[in-house]
């Protein structure tokens, strides 16, 4: 059975790699972008560029967005010139933004007006899984769309696991942002107190990342940290538009998290000082400048 046409909407640090990896797969792809650069330059590794969300889909049989927020998405697949205007019936709208369950719900009822199928598939695994097509995804939708979609995923990821009907992907992906804001506040707060206490912070990263306390986190970030490297595999901007919306909908729900609202404004005293598209991982920036320590490597 030939491959489905794809189509991929968003061309950012994330969705750049992730048409590298399917194009490798061997997809045929067609792509569009706000900004020119990011067309060019998938264009040149065999992609078709697109004047608009509706061509893609008219040339597509799938359609991935992978934007920013959840207002750029309805922008992209309801707004004018969007996916709906173009995607033919029994086509799949497979949306990888992190975005409200609620909204994903809200598109994933528009579309099945037109006959058209959508998934909520949103990624984890940063810049490092997007190039390396091991990023995990978590999938809502109908087992039939999933089933249907599951190799167009694997060109992309390799933990791929349907979590339910629409909108329970987004959910699984805000439980994931949860851990990941933790775990980036325990990560800084092991380093600052290794450089406090004057012992070389890489090599308590090399001594405790084998145990108990490992973390993606502390093998991929906590590195950079200590090589003072804060350029983004995900931007702190990002992070805390996943961040608001966890927030709202712990809001919603009358439940209260502590660690995950703590996180929020490490983050925003980062964002005062002008560091909006920093990595998430110059959280360290904000600890270290109330603490007056700067961690480093003694080597």
């Amino acid at each position: 059975m030939s491959k489905p046409r794809v189509g991929f909407i968003g061309l950012g640090i994330m969705g750049r790699p992730m048409c590298a990896n399917l194009l490798k797969a061997g997809y045929s792809l067609t792509v569009w972008n706000r900004s020119q650069p990011g067309i060019d330059e998938v264009v040149g590794c065999g992609a078709t560029g697109a004047a608009s969300p509706a061509e893609v889909a008219a040339n597509s049989d799938v359609i991935i967005t992978m934007v920013t927020d959840s207002p750029d998405v309805e922008r992209v697949v309801l707004g004018e010139n969007g996916v709906i205007h173009g995607a033919a019936a029994g086509s799949v709208v497979i949306d990888m933004t992190t975005m409200s369950p609620s909204v994903t719900r809200q598109i994933a009822e528009a579309l099945a007006e037109k006959g058209v199928d959508m998934l909520d598939a949103p990624v984890s695994g940063g810049d490092v899984g997007a190039r390396a097509g091991t990023l995990s995804i978590m999938v809502g939708g109908s087992d039939e769309v999933f089933e249907r979609c599951l190799p167009v995923l694997q060109a992309m990821g390799k933990n791929i696991i349907h979590i339910g009907g629409h909108g329970a992907g987004q959910t699984c992906k805000l439980c994931n942002q949860i851990a990941v804001a933790l775990n980036m506040l325990a990560g800084c707060e092991a380093l600052m107190f290794a450089a406090r206490s004057g012992i070389d912070p890489a090599k308590m990263l090399q001594a405790i990342s084998a145990g108990a306390a490992g973390s993606w986190m502390l093998s991929n970030l906590a590195p950079r940290i200590v090589n003072r490297d804060f350029a983004p595999g995900f931007m702190i901007r990002l992070a805390q538009k996943d961040i608001r919306l966890v927030l709202e909908g712990a809001n919603e729900m009358n439940l209260a998290l502590p660690g995950t609202a703590l996180m929020n404004q490490v983050w925003r005293a980062v964002q005062a000082d002008g560091g909006d598209d920093l990595g998430t991982q110059a959280a360290i920036l904000a600890l270290e400048k109330w603490a007056g320590v700067e961690v480093k490597s003694g080597e």
